[in-house]
């Protein structure tokens, strides 16, 4: 029986040797470490040629960026690897491949992406990829249908509702998005200058009531297996290829917070353009990051409504015109959702790069106002925000 134990380079080319599908596992012989995330060790593991064949990920049992002071369950390797696998089945082309997972060591073995790249690094270097947004969308529409009311028998769903309970990695989204930024908390990060702006925040009932109910939906609504944590970090790209990685935090919730958090990226992206490339040459990117949303809802909402159509099996359910009236709460649902993005991106503890590696402090902190000013718009306005078309008028009204 497997025991856990913190794995080594040495550790992950033996596991990656016995567990990575290949016809000659002898032909791994080394391992590099590149995990630059807050919670995980993941390694590369190359072959006599110097080339990368697959990746060994394990969970540590504790928050990475943090340290042993903030423990964590490592049955989020679990967690993660079923989500993954799950999601795999109805979205092959846009989700990593799982070859091997053990939860007592949480520990897995993946395909290796090193022909794809982090789509956020590629959006920050203005390396434009026209169809991942609507292979975002797809993705989005493919897994969430499938895994919703709509598509599962009642047994099935209730069944995998409790399978995929996630009580931790929760508990840190329901701190990090809905609890911290609105309080005085020592998670918080971000500039001194910003001291004004982050204590209206505290102060604004009217926003800490939205925020309130967009909480109890993130607690109640088992509407689908969500990947949990759907940011541009999270999905690698190439020419004419998406896939999303990372799914630690999935569970069955609310669908409009994957939907939500996946836009709330892009804009993101948006607020932080002008730091990197100056206001005047910013504008023709911003409008390129719109245009990448609009794609995103309208291939995902497309998507899920031909899904609805064809293929839901309850029968309350597929009454005609019923999936169009649940996609207008998912929408409400998404743009609440993508400004608590927003905020906590800027006021808590995880930052993007986007805006983080800005060089000119004064501009980096004009774009974090930017984000906070935005997301609280988003959260206030979200049942007053009719269609994506709507929400590129107010994204333009607070630019």
């Amino acid at each position: 029986m497997s025991h856990y134990h913190t794995f080594t380079a040495h550790d992950a080319v033996a596991y990656a040797q016995q567990f990575g599908g290949l016809d000659s596992p002898s032909e791994l012989v080394s391992a590099e470490e590149v995990g630059d995330g807050n919670l995980n060790l993941v390694f590369k593991i190359f072959d006599a040629n110097g080339v990368s064949r697959v990746i060994v990920k394990q969970a540590l049992p504790y928050v990475r960026c943090v340290g042993e002071s903030w423990p964590l369950t490592l049955d989020r390797a679990r967690l993660e690897a079923q989500t993954l696998v799950e999601h795999h089945r109805h979205s092959p082309q846009h989700t990593v491949k799982i070859h091997h997972f053990d939860p007592a060591l949480a520990v897995m073995v993946m395909e290796d992406l090193s022909d794809h790249r982090i789509w956020r690094g590629e959006l920050i270097q203005g390396v434009y990829y026209p169809q991942a947004a609507q292979q975002l969308g797809h993705y989005l529409a493919q897994t969430l249908f499938h895994t919703s009311d709509f598509f599962l028998h009642p047994h099935e769903k209730k069944a995998q509702v409790a399978q995929f309970i996630n009580p931790e990695m929760c508990e840190i989204t329901e701190d990090l998005f809905f609890n911290d930024p609105y309080q005085i908390h020592e998670r918080n990060n971000y500039p001194a200058e910003l001291e004004t702006d982050v204590a209206a925040l505290r102060e604004d009932t009217q926003l800490k009531l939205a925020v309130a109910s967009l909480k109890h939906r993130f607690f109640s609504q088992a509407e689908a297996l969500l990947h949990g944590d759907i940011h541009s970090g999270s999905i690698f790209v190439a020419d004419d290829s998406l896939k999303a990685i990372d799914a630690e935090f999935g569970y069955f919730g609310p669908i409009g917070f994957d939907v939500g958090t996946a836009i709330g990226n892009l804009l993101l992206n948006y607020c932080g353009l002008p730091g990197h490339l100056g206001i005047r040459d910013a504008a023709a990117a911003r409008e390129q990051r719109l245009v990448d949303i609009q794609e995103l809802w309208n291939t995902f909402a497309e998507r899920f409504q031909t899904l609805a159509s064809e293929n839901t099996r309850d029968a309350a359910l597929a009454y005609p015109g019923y999936a169009s009236e649940f996609l207008k709460k998912v929408w409400q649902d998404a743009v609440g959702f993508c400004g608590t993005e927003l905020i906590r991106r800027s006021v808590g503890l995880s930052h993007v790069a986007d805006i983080e590696t800005i060089k000119d402090d004064a501009m980096r902190h004009e774009c974090l106002r930017h984000a906070i000013t935005l997301g609280r718009a988003l959260i206030v306005l979200a049942d007053k925000i009719n269609g994506v078309d709507e929400l590129i008028a107010r994204i333009r009204q607070y630019s």
